[in-house]
Order: C-alpha cells, then structure tokens, then sequence
C-alpha cells in the first residue's frame, strides 16, 4: 500500500489548507467568543466544492473520495474544528440525500446543498435515546399523503437557522431499529421549533439546539427509501461522519502541536530554548509520533470504506477512536507545553482542548465505537 499522497491528493489538501489559513483561522477565536457561526464563510468552502466532497457531480457534487474528504476536513481543522465538523455533518446530510434518495428528490435538494443554501443538520440523537439510537420515540404518524411528526431531537449542530434543513429519523413502525424512517424537513416548517442554543464547552461557532416537532406535518414524498430504512441509513452516513471526526480531531491536535513547538523555540529557561530540553524533545517526538498513527489508520480506513470493504465499518470505528482519543491528548498535551500561556485563549491552544473533547462523545462515543470493534470480534 503506498501512503504518499499523489499530486491530484497534495492539490486538494492544500487548497484546503490555504482557505483554512486565510478564511478560517484568522477568525477562530472571535467566533468562538462571540459564539458566531459563520454562514458566509461556510458558503465560501461551498464555492470550492467543500459542500459535497464525496456527493456525485451531476447535481454540484465533488465526486471525491472518502480519502480525499479526510484530508480536507484535517486541512480545515487546523484553522478552526469546529467549523470543520459542521462542514462535515452537512456533507453526510447530502451523501444520504444522494445514496438514498430517488432522482426527484436529488434534483429537489442537492443543489442547494451543494451551494449551502441550505444549512443540513442531522437528527439522530433525543433526551432519551443517545448511544441507544435503535430506541429513539420520535414518532411520524402516516395521515394520507403526509407524516404527522411529534418528538424531540437532542444537541443538532447548525439547528435553528433560517435556511436549515434536516435530515430526521423517526418512528414510523414498530420498536427497534426495523420501524425507523428517514425523513427530510425544509427549515420553517410549521410545527418545528428549536430550543436555546445550548451553552457549551467548545464548539461555539456553530449553534447547538434541540429540533422540537409538535404536530409537523411532513409529506410523504419528503422520505428517503421505504418505510423502515431509515436506520440502516444513518449508521451508513455515520461510518464516513467517523472518520471524518477523526480527520478534524487530528488537524486541530496538528494546530496545537505547530504552535506548543512555535513557542518552544522562542521560549527561554535556564539558558536555554525549551525545545534543547531532551525531556521535552521526547515528549514532541511521542505527540508527533502519536498523530501520525492516527493519521495512517484513519487513511486505512478511508481507503477501506471507498472500497466499500466488509470490515469498513470496524475499521471506521477504529479509527474514530484512535484519532479522537490521540487528537485530544496531543491538544492537551500541547496545552501542557506552554504552561500558563497555554491556558490564555489568545493562544488558541485552549479553544482547541475545548473543541475536541467533544469529539470522543459525538457520532457515536468511543465507548460504542469499543462495543462496535468488539461485536465484530465475537460474531459467530
């Protein structure tokens, strides 16, 4: 297997890495203190075909690779991650749209999605159903030619916008993952509403809000798929959402090891840069080592699901948790590394600690990603 990017890889990576550099990271912790989701920004990426990376051209997609999107998600995360894994999340919406749904309604949605007109969030997660997906009570109640929509979905990045637009799963049959469906809602639907945007410890430049149905009514033709597949679409959309994680977990883990060695380098004690300090030079050379583990895995994995492997979707669960776990160490280890400069925010090293705690939780917490690696250990 050979791991050198080709020149079509290293010109998608570094377009991606210069829009980061000019467009993103300059405005990173502004956006965060201000809690500022950058809608213009986002449409920008969306300009340079970030909005549909592995969506097919014939309606504005990129027609890249699963390979291809890590290293563009790892490129943008180094300027912010947060905005990185909200472009991530809208380009699961629209994979699902353009995997599962019929012409119609590809014609219907995706470019617009393609163009980010429309801001996508997925609605999986609810107050009581969160590792346990298969139990989710979002109920949508067949009436003619429509769904009758009631429930509650749980911590939807990018909810409450005025061009959004959801991906939903709810209850359409009986209990278990088998009476699930998938169900698409325009933004300003009647009978949807959105909670406060909740208070939180990173993630900040992109809202997070609960998605509210009381009698929504929303029609039939708005279905991915048949009645009852909606399940085994989402846990497809989170095989790529895995990785693609991992990927921003890794270049915000990269940022903060760029700049905990930046400042090793100017840093003076005991006469001395900090970065001649063996013990320290140990300490960088495992974080260094650290990533690029994650990396190459995560790679691996990528390359896997393109092929649409049968062990994708442990590989995908692997990775996810290797890169979540290392890019947060790494992130706080390079917190560590600055001492108390580390723990001011115009250093930036802080916010990204905070960005990337969350990463171990969402789609899917490393404790599931285990269960997952695990059942497929121990199947008959």
């Amino acid at each position: 297997m050979d791991f050198t990017l080709n020149d079509e890889q290293t010109a998608i990576r570094d377009t991606a890495l210069d829009f980061a550099r000019a467009r993103i990271a300059p405005h990173a912790l502004e956006w965060d203190e201000a809690k500022h989701f950058p809608i213009d920004v986002l449409r920008e990426a969306a300009a340079l075909g970030m909005a549909g990376i592995y969506t097919r051209e014939a309606f504005g997609g990129s027609g890249l690779t699963r390979l291809d999107a890590a290293l563009i998600f790892e490129a943008l995360a180094t300027g912010c991650p947060c905005v990185s894994a909200y472009l991530s999340i809208h380009n699961m919406c629209a994979w699902m749209i353009d995997t599962y749904g019929s012409e119609e309604q590809r014609r219907k949605w995706l470019p617009g999605l393609m163009r980010m007109d429309w801001l996508a969030s997925y609605c999986l997660t609810e107050p009581g159903a969160g590792s346990d997906a298969a139990a989710l009570s979002t109920r949508a109640r067949r009436d003619g030619d429509h769904y009758i929509l009631n429930g509650q979905k749980q911590f939807i990045s990018g909810a409450g916008n005025a061009r959004d637009f959801y991906v939903v799963m709810a209850r359409t049959g009986d209990a278990g993952p088998r009476g699930i469906s998938c169900l698409v809602i325009e933004g300003g639907a009647p009978g949807v509403s959105f909670g406060k945007n909740e208070r939180k410890m990173g993630w900040n430049a992109q809202p997070t809000r609960a998605v509210i149905f009381e009698d929504a009514r929303v029609p039939v033709a708005n279905r991915l798929g048949a009645e009852g597949e909606g399940f085994r679409f989402a846990m497809a959309g989170l095989d790529g959402g895995r990785l693609n994680i991992g990927a921003c977990s890794i270049g915000g883990a990269q940022a903060a090891l760029d700049r905990a060695l930046g400042h090793m380098r100017e840093r003076r004690a005991f006469g001395k840069r900090l970065d001649e300090f063996q013990a320290l030079q140990f300490r960088l050379a495992d974080m260094a080592t650290e990533l690029e583990v994650a990396r190459t895995f995560l790679w691996r994995a990528a390359t896997a699901l393109d092929a649409r492997a049968p062990d994708a979707t442990r590989l995908c669960a692997m990775a996810k948790r290797v890169a979540t776990d290392a890019g947060f160490k790494v992130a706080n280890d390079a917190l560590q590394m600055l001492g108390g400069y580390g723990y001011l925010s115009e250093y930036g090293i802080e916010k990204i600690v905070r960005d990337l705690r969350v990463h171990q939780i969402l789609e899917g917490t490393n404790e599931i990603m285990r269960l997952i690696i695990a059942r497929g250990m121990t199947a008959a």
